[in-house]
């Protein structure tokens, strides 16, 4: 009988201790390291968060704009964009359009790409009103800065991290103005909502009109910010006709032309094992060789699910999400690359 008590007991303590094993785990999944505080530049990429989708219409031609609600989807400032986590696991970054004061909904639009990369094609076959949609929690690297003016400047789709700003500028009592371009009117969304604007916007298809004038930059007062997010030649003509460079942001769709690459090596410390990575390739595609299960998703340095850390060697950062506190010991595989020629990962 004692003995039926005792293993009782120890199965008990053991029951417990299981418990209490899986609390800490969860708390921190890399226990039994310390758990990490949330990074500047927003919540943890892998946090899931989940939606219904409430609304969906086509403000343009080949647009696609998505209402999602949820209880728990974070606060947010205009510039932020959102990871959208596709049905079949791909991962895209489209930018919140609606209203931050908007608590628990989220808007964002998607144009259709396609000759993409499948993304595009996917959320506009599969993205309907009553699904499911699971996010990251927003990150923002184009904050909107207070300023006593600004020059907005929009490509085609490029005018969804613009909208909120416009209505956070009036809100802040600052003088702006936003100069629209696109290919047609048919295919430049938000037209409607712009209108309320009256003449402090431009709008200028470029079937009707040509390219836009960029000369306003030029004749900024002292003070104005840019704000530019569109095409890449947009964005290079807006840096080089504005009067002061340094004054202009930029939000990019895909990451900047990449310069002249290097061969060079990656060890794989936990593998035990040495990748060498072609001039042409990517540390992602190496890696994948040898360790097929090294999760990844956009490829284009946005959604920050290749990341990983750093052991040994420095690293030429070519992504736009990381701060500079995590670029001190991890990198994206998708981008970026070794200076000197070798690195080290926690592989």
């Amino acid at each position: 009988m004692r003995r039926a008590l005792a293993v009782t007991a120890v199965a008990g303590a053991a029951w417990v201790a299981r418990r209490a094993l899986s609390r800490r785990i969860a708390a921190s999944p890399l226990w039994p390291l310390p758990a990490l505080g949330t990074p500047v530049s927003g919540y943890s990429p892998r946090r899931p968060l989940r939606a219904l989708i409430v609304s969906r219409t086509e403000p343009a031609e080949g647009v696609l704009r998505l209402t999602v609600e949820s209880p728990e989807l974070p606060a947010w400032t205009p510039g932020a964009h959102v990871d959208v986590v596709l049905p079949s696991g791909l991962v895209r970054q489209y930018s919140l359009c609606g209203d931050p004061a908007d608590a628990g909904t989220y808007t964002i639009a998607v144009r259709l790409i396609e000759d993409g990369r499948g993304g595009s094609r996917e959320a506009h076959a599969l993205l309907v009103e009553g699904a499911e949609l699971e996010l990251r929690p927003p990150r923002n690297r184009f904050e909107l800065v207070p300023a006593p003016s600004y020059v907005f400047v929009a490509g085609g789709i490029g005018i969804t991290p613009i909208l909120p700003m416009l209505r956070a500028a009036t809100a802040a009592g600052a003088d702006w103005t936003l100069l629209y371009g696109g290919r047609s009117r048919a295919s430049m969304p938000f037209l409607a909502d712009l209108a309320v604007h009256g003449d402090r916007v431009t709008v200028v298809p470029e079937d009707e009109a040509g390219l836009p004038d960029l000369s306003v930059l030029a004749a900024a007062r002292p003070g104005t910010l840019v704000y530019c997010c569109g095409p890449e030649p947009l964005m290079a003509a807006v840096t080089a006709a504005a009067a002061d460079p340094a004054a202009v942001r930029l939000e990019r769709f895909a990451p900047p032309a990449p310069g002249p690459a290097r061969p060079f090596t990656v060890e794989l410390r936990r593998s035990g094992r040495t990748v060498e990575v072609g001039a042409a390739e990517s540390a992602l595609a190496a890696v994948r060789r040898e360790l097929p299960d090294t999760p990844y998703s956009c490829e284009q340095g946005f959604c920050g699910t290749c990341q990983q850390r750093v052991l040994a060697g420095e690293v030429e950062h070519r992504d736009e999400l990381l701060t500079d506190g995590e670029r001190e010991d991890s990198m994206l595989l998708c981008v970026s690359r070794a200076k000197d020629g070798h690195l080290a990962l926690d592989l």
